[in-house]
């Protein structure tokens, strides 16, 4: 048994190497392919699949889709040349997608701490190379752990984007998954993440049950402590992409969950540098982001269209300017009503949670 209190993590009700250990064994022996869940929190989408992303997800060798466990569609815009990090990249389904999408001039990294998805991910290294029609990967693994990035060897102010899927909630230590994405992210970098919060913090009894914890749900955040770690690393409030309801699908465990409520749900989380002045103004949309060409939904409560001029507040300016979208706007000053182009990084809004349970 154990426990991870989110309002008082110490190492006294926190023996993080029984859940490691329970974790490993959950998802490298119990779990052979998705048809070994035992509830439908892992196959909970936020967002429905695009046709686009569909396409590429079925250029993934059948047995890493097969051992694929995923309550979301990390897939953020703009991917192209970039540095990407999946954190518990499991047997690199992910990886192997967006391997595409960055192309033979970006690099994926997937960091696992088990090594049974490991070895399946490595399996197919030179088949999906091939099969992309690259001359030599881009895609890698790394056996570590989430909460000790710069320990598994990993670089920091490298990636520009780091994506996890369903697999935040199954860490004993949030804010230390948290701090190690802060500390590898470039300038401007961005977290973008699927997993599964809960509309209240859970009791001992529920976070202390091994399935429930390895079924994605006993691990849950509750949304609002999501916003607290985050500003205490270092991140912009969390811009809340897309959500959706997690039916648990199993009676016995809805009997043990009683009447706590759990959303599967996308976030982005920027790093911005303290220093750089939120100062709103107007934005364009130019159309030029691949698959986005009419408009761009950002998060939850922005969606830009081409041509479109737009009011943002300081936030969300700073976040356009300093991230990777800065060339694919252009920004107006209110005070001169002055048209500049410039590049600079990303964000985050309160309220953009509000939508949660």
């Amino acid at each position: 048994m154990y426990c991870s209190c989110f309002s008082c993590p110490t190492k006294e009700c926190m023996p993080e190497s029984e859940i490691y250990e329970d974790v490993k064994d959950y998802y490298g022996r119990v779990l052979k392919s998705t048809s070994d869940l035992k509830s439908n929190a892992c196959l909970t989408p936020a967002t429905p699949v695009a046709p686009a992303v569909r396409r590429v997800l079925e250029e993934v060798h059948p047995e890493v889709t097969r051992r694929y466990y995923g309550c979301g569609m990390v897939v953020p815009e703009c991917l192209e040349g970039c540095r990407v990090l999946d954190l518990g990249c499991g047997a690199g389904r992910d990886c192997y997608m967006l391997s595409q999408l960055v192309g033979d001039r970006g690099l994926v990294t997937g960091i696992d701490m088990t090594e049974e998805q490991l070895d399946v991910a490595r399996k197919y290294v030179g088949y999906h190379t091939k099969k992309f029609g690259y001359k030599k990967p881009n895609t890698e693994f790394v056996q570590g752990y989430i909460e000790a990035l710069q320990e598994a060897g990993l670089k920091g102010s490298f990636y520009d984007i780091i994506i996890s899927n369903c697999v935040v909630n199954l860490s004993p230590n949030k804010k230390h998954v948290l701090k190690e994405a802060h500390h590898v992210l470039k300038d401007g970098g961005e977290l973008y993440f699927s997993d599964i919060y809960c509309s209240h913090r859970l009791p001992a009894e529920i976070r202390t049950h091994k399935v429930l914890w390895g079924e994605c749900l006993g691990g849950a955040l509750w949304w609002e402590d999501l916003l607290r770690l985050a500003e205490e690393v270092g991140f912009c409030t969390p811009r809340l992409v897309a959500a959706s309801t997690v039916t648990v699908g199993n009676k016995e465990l809805q009997s043990l969950l009683r009447d706590y409520k759990f959303v599967s749900a996308t976030f982005r989380l920027f790093k911005i540098p303290r220093n750089v002045s939120n100062e709103s103004c107007r934005v364009i949309y130019d159309g030029n982001v691949t698959g986005h060409e009419d408009f761009l939904k950002f998060d939850a409560y922005h969606t830009f269209r081409k041509n479109e001029v737009v009011t943002v507040d300081g936030e969300l300016a700073s976040i356009l300017k300093m991230s990777r979208f800065a060339e694919e706007f252009t920004f107006q000053d209110h005070a001169e009503n002055k048209t500049e182009s410039c590049c600079v990084m990303p964000k985050v809004g309160a309220g953009d949670c509000r939508k949660l349970p």
